[in-house]
């Protein structure tokens, strides 16, 4: 599907959709709870999908309701099961530890770029606790497990993936004896981590957080929480409120302050660019800015680096954008595919090791785009278009079902004009 926006500035409000990384969390905690639990998702997209199917495949049940989705516990009806994860990086590394945990013998698929991102130092952290890992390329395979997960000292480093960590979290309460997590860098994209615990605790499971180390009691049990609710999601909320600054009044309702979602951060780096931000009750609302520009730190906030691209190629000034060398495994090479989509709107930026470099000027032209299969350069793309003189065309815009099927309705409903092309 290509896309075909033509310049207009976008006022309204619109509600957050539910937050994935939540959406993730709250139903493999459902799965591993003691009864059935109601968790109330307004909105599914492909990588909630790819959770709730492997879910399926490791022996739980869901009825979907309206709003909600119905988890029946996980009863293992199967010792050997392949689980498609799709292109989300999350569902495997979630629930690799999980099955290992389960003591099933599980086969691991995926489609894009998903069997290139690293799952090392997790897999060998599992085989050095009883699990056997292999892996078969040319039959689609990911990754394969067999054998028992066991309780004990891991070690992992900080500045991989948070998902590595979240996966074990998940899967060390089970087993019969204590663990511990230790981290043998600082951790980034800490907020995630966070939620995990969150989530844990709503199902009835501790954690013990110190300074470089999680300690994890065993033969804890998930107890069902009955119904629960899945927060406002930040991150795609963030498209809303730059292109909200860019050009129009944006009024975006359902999200929290006080969430530990990492990305939650895109309202205080819009607030140090200059942006008219501002928060009533359950509205935030972004109005057109002047803005500046600033030095970002993405080590806690990969997932944003696009949008901010966008924001930071019409503010005065050059931005820096650096600690981000984990963009490059992501759904694509997000380093590279940000800069592609900078300088096809007629932007100015350079691309470094492990930074972007973004000197802002006053208006982008606009252009042609793929997005590269990648839902946060679509969606980014779309933001632009409120910066550019002229139409902004996204090839293979279909990118944004991954995370946000309905984004482009919701541009509509915001005044924007979008055309389908055939």
């Amino acid at each position: 599907m290509n896309i075909k926006i033509y310049p207009a500035a976008l006022t309204g409000t619109i509600p957050a959709i539910a937050s994935k990384s939540a959406a993730h969390r709250a139903l493999i905690c459902a799965a591993l709870g003691d009864s059935p639990c109601a968790v109330r998702l307004p909105e599914s997209c492909n990588d909630i999908e790819a959770t709730i199917s492997c879910l399926k495949s490791l022996g739980a049940k869901t009825e979907p309701n309206g709003n909600c989705v119905t988890v029946i516990p996980i009863k293992p009806n199967n010792s050997s099961v392949t689980l498609d994860c799709g292109e989300s990086g999350s569902t495997l590394r979630f629930l690799l530890p999980v099955a290992a945990a389960l003591g099933m013998n599980a086969r691991f698929t995926g489609a894009g770029r998903l069997p290139q991102r690293p799952l090392s130092p997790l897999k060998e952290q599992l085989a050095c606790h009883g699990i056997t890992t292999a892996q078969n390329a040319v039959s689609g395979e990911i990754i394969s497990l067999s054998g028992q997960l066991a309780s004990g000292e891991y070690s992992l480093s900080g500045s991989v993936s948070s998902q590595f960590i979240t996966g074990l979290l998940f899967a060390l309460p089970m087993l019969d004896g204590d663990s511990r997590i230790t981290l043998t860098s600082p951790l980034q994209s800490a907020g995630y981590v966070d939620m995990t615990i969150e989530m844990l605790e709503a199902f009835g499971v501790g954690v013990d957080l110190a300074q470089s180390s999680l300690f994890i009691k065993g033969g804890q049990k998930y107890v069902s929480p009955k119904e629960l609710d899945v927060e406002g999601d930040w991150s795609n909320a963030a498209f809303w409120l730059v292109a909200g600054v860019l050009g129009g009044n944006i009024r975006v309702k359902g999200l929290s302050l006080s969430s530990a979602q990492g990305d939650r951060k895109i309202i205080d780096i819009l607030r140090q660019m200059g942006a008219d931000i501002t928060f009533d009750g359950e509205i935030l609302r972004a109005g057109k800015s002047r803005l500046r520009a600033t030095d970002i730190d993405a080590s806690d906030i990969p997932d944003l680096v696009p949008v901010l691209a966008v924001a930071a190629s019409v503010a005065q000034g050059t931005t820096t954008i650096y600690n981000a060398g984990r963009l490059r495994m992501k759904e694509s090479d997000r380093i590279k595919t940000t800069c592609e989509m900078i300088k096809s709107v007629g932007g100015e930026i350079a691309e470094k090791a492990d930074s972007l470099v973004i000197r802002g000027r006053p208006q982008l032209d606009g252009g042609i785009c793929d997005s590269f299969n990648d839902h946060r350069i679509a969606m980014s793309l779309a933001a632009a278009s409120a910066a550019c003189a002229g139409p902004v065309v996204i090839e293979n815009a279909q990118a944004v079902n991954k995370s946000y099927p309905s984004f482009f309705e919701d541009f509509r409903v915001l005044g924007g004009n979008v055309q389908v092309q055939n």
